[in-house]
């Protein structure tokens, strides 16, 4: 929502009356602090219900007239994450999907760690995290599917997971995708 941490969604929904009626609070509620709003999507995420809910809230769009009928749009936004202090080793062990033997030995630095999270590099900058790949009903502007990836993950290796196949429409707008050259 917003694009926002938990801290901020605390202070806009005790701050803002747009907030506050998006969310089902009134003047008189107790609004949830910031680690409230982050156990609860842990425990969403845990549960498997995110996808669910996303589910449930597209049918219910269908079901108010809002049948993605009109183009899709595909894109992907940068999530940053505190960048990682690592040594090369740990990093190439990362890279192969393996955890260090010294982090399995100290889970206490193990938890410090975001084993999941990758490089990436966007108009010459590096960063590091995640992507949110979205497709986008181009009539309605609502997002109809989502994936997310570790940032290395390039829009196109995602492209068949976002199409929505009920929508009717034939334009479809993404960026471009690597090709390989013949000869």
């Amino acid at each position: 929502m917003c694009n926002i941490s938990d801290e901020e969604l605390e202070d806009q929904v005790s701050d803002r009356l747009s907030f506050m009626q998006f969310t089902g609070f009134s003047l008189s509620d107790e609004v949830p602090d910031a680690t409230t709003v982050w156990l609860f999507r842990k425990q969403l995420i845990e549960q498997g219900l995110i996808e669910a809910l996303f589910e449930q809230f597209d049918g219910y769009l269908i079901k108010q007239g809002y049948a993605a009928k009109g183009g899709q749009i595909v894109d992907a936004t940068l999530i940053p994450v505190p960048q990682q202090h690592n040594s090369d080793s740990e990093n190439q062990q990362l890279k192969q999907g393996e955890i260090p033997q010294d982090w399995q030995d100290k889970p206490h630095r193990l938890a410090q760690k975001d084993t999941d999270a990758r490089w990436t590099k966007k108009r010459g900058v590096y960063h590091f995290g995640y992507k949110n790949h979205v497709s986008i009903d181009a009539e309605y502007g609502l997002i109809r599917q989502y994936q997310v990836t570790d940032a290395a993950v390039h829009d196109s290796q995602v492209l068949g997971h976002l199409l929505d196949d009920d929508n009717e429409a034939d334009s479809l707008w993404a960026d471009s995708a690597p090709t390989q050259r013949g000869d």
